[in-house]
């Protein structure tokens, strides 16, 4: 009987020992989210992904929404457009002039080349290698944003390679340029314990050029440079049309990062705006766009093989909408983050977004859900207008 009641007691003292040991552990992953733990380095070892997808294969026609189709679906001028868009990108894209040329007369545009003041390519060093990955993201980038705003010029700043120093120093040379109104950051990468640090890069500008960045296309989790209080977070949606052409639903896209920052702090314009659960932290995306490849955009790119090819792709991913949200801002000069968010909270937001209420990017509730207002997949919405 002594040795019952002995094992009986020492079982019990294991159960006591492992609810203790249980308890800690929760405790601890309430303290330390997954998302920060993931992200304990530092700035130095930061390097950049294009969130772009294909969907197909390639094809030696246009396929994919067209420019009219995503100007009619966000109320944008069919025309229009000025001072320079700032793309940033990584590596070197050759052929990105003659792609453009092919893009432009498939779908009507206006001719953007070099020889015309349109189009200017800077590279950030005298030999950069080339990428496929980053190339087609660099087609996607230019060809849409002129087909957004034809009438601004586009500026493809190529950084060496996708470090974070190497694509900073790319940002800072757009930044600094005058006739710069927009910055297009399409890529993005795990948040780091440093970040606020760099946050500089785009507050020294703020007021004179406006920063967009993809929010990434893992599903929840929040990206950087997308995190920074600084820079508009461009989340993604799934755009679907009736038979007729219009606008038949847009949900949020499962593929959409989003959710709350571990390291930056909410800004003023988010704690006006009342974001429910975000602790005092910083809320990603801001806004949303059209980014399922299954609603994808027509992009030409010539590959980059000894014999060179070129073929139209039908593209999507969160990548989509940094570019065509720095055209927007070249159509209506208007797009700040404080005015996002107080025209979302005017009795007229629905003339500003298009609400996305339903949809997910991820199985966690409430910050991967849709829903009025505002929501940790989509934002604030989609743009119904350029005049925020």
């Amino acid at each position: 009987m002594k040795t019952i009641h002995a094992r009986r007691i020492i079982i019990g003292g294991v159960i006591v020992a492992a609810l203790v040991i249980l308890t800690l552990l929760i405790f601890l992953a309430l303290l330390f989210p997954a998302g920060r733990a993931e992200a304990a380095y530092r700035f130095g070892r930061f390097r950049a992904r294009p969130p772009v997808h294909i969907y197909r294969a390639a094809a030696a026609t246009p396929r994919g929404i067209t420019p009219a189709e995503i100007k009619s679906a966000y109320r944008l001028p069919t025309t229009g457009g000025r001072g320079t868009i700032a793309i940033i990108d990584a590596y070197d894209a050759p052929s990105i002039e003659k792609d453009l040329a092919v893009f432009d007369a498939a779908y009507r545009l206006p001719a953007c080349t070099i020889k015309n003041g349109c189009l200017e390519k800077h590279r950030m060093a005298s030999l950069i290698s080339t990428n496929s990955g980053w190339a087609l993201e660099m087609s996607l980038d230019v060809e849409w944003a002129h087909a957004i705003a034809p009438g601004a010029k586009i500026l493809l700043v190529e950084a060496k390679t996708p470090s974070g120093q190497n694509l900073l120093d790319a940002i800072d040379y757009a930044r600094k340029r005058k006739d710069v109104i927009a910055i297009s950051m399409s890529w993005g990468g795990a948040e780091f314990s440093d970040e606020a640090d760099y946050d500089g890069h785009f507050a020294a500008s703020a007021g004179k050029v406006a920063f967009f960045a993809s929010s990434g296309d893992g599903g929840t989790g929040v990206s950087w440079p997308a995190s920074s209080p600084y820079v508009i977070g461009v989340g993604g949606t799934s755009l679907r049309f009736s038979p007729s052409g219009v606008v038949a639903n847009e949900t949020a896209w499962a593929g959409s990062g989003g959710g709350v920052s571990a390291y930056e702090k909410q800004p003023a314009y988010q704690a006006a705006y009342r974001i429910a659960r975000a602790a005092g932290m910083r809320a990603v995306p801001d806004v949303a766009y059209n980014a399922d490849p299954a609603s994808g955009f027509g992009v030409y790119m010539t590959s980059g093989t000894k014999r060179p090819k070129g073929a139209w792709y039908v593209v999507g991913g969160t990548s989509a909408g940094a570019p065509q949200w720095a055209a927007i801002q070249a159509l209506g000069r208007a797009v700040s983050l404080p005015a996002l968010y107080a025209d979302k909270a005017s009795s007229a937001a629905d003339s500003y977004f298009r609400d996305i209420t339903s949809g997910a990017n991820g199985g966690c509730g409430y910050y991967c859900s849709a829903r009025r207002r505002y929501d940790y997949v989509t934002g604030l919405g989609a743009p119904q207008t350029v005049r925020f």
